[in-house]
């Protein structure tokens, strides 16, 4: 369903645009997807809306089929990139795990904010962002999802989160809905 409206207190949550996700092969040009939540981001400031800036560090513990993730990531893989141009203002939450809710303190972040409904955008649609989107929707949140600002590394998830799951969560639009919905 198309975004029909933003709630006077909503945030942009953007998951994992940082240097060592963003050099990881996907189904659309990661590029393309930072520019646009890029573009996001500077329409939310402009609008004194809040601005998530999300990173993974880490990955949850426990054995998985494809495999312990032992090795050491370069120095510099969890950094945002430079292309959000973070500002002060912005929130910012590392995670250990696929989800920006569990174990960081997201919620809290966006309760004393007064937000009560998530724009979200990123990489990898069937993982962080999702994975996100369904904790926002327990939580109580509103939730969009910018359809044009994610991506994923497998074309068949992408596409069954964007046509599947995503609906059942909330609203789905392009930035450029999202963004003349600012007003």
């Amino acid at each position: 369903m198309p975004a029909t409206t933003l709630d006077a207190r909503t945030a942009l949550v953007l998951i994992d645009l940082q240097k060592g996700i963003a050099a990881l092969p996907t189904v659309h040009p990661t590029e393309e997807i930072i520019a646009r939540g890029a573009r996001l981001a500077a329409a939310f400031r402009a609008h004194g809306l809040p601005v998530v800036l999300v990173n993974v560090a880490g990955r949850a513990p426990g054995r998985t089929e494809s495999g312990t993730g032992d090795g050491t990531p370069p120095a510099d893989w969890a950094e945002l990139v430079p292309e959000l141009d973070r500002q002060p203002t912005d929130i910012t939450v590392t995670k250990q795990q696929w989800g920006a809710f569990h174990g960081t303190g997201l919620d809290l972040e966006l309760r004393r904010r007064g937000v009560t409904q998530v724009v979200f955008g990123g990489i990898a649609t069937s993982i962080g962002v999702e994975s996100s989107a369904r904790a926002a929707h327990e939580h109580g949140y509103h939730v969009t999802v910018a359809t044009d600002a994610v991506t994923d590394p497998d074309e068949a998830a992408h596409r069954r989160s964007l046509e599947r799951i995503f609906p059942l969560l909330g609203e789905t639009d392009t930035t450029d809905a999202i963004i003349a919905l600012l007003g």
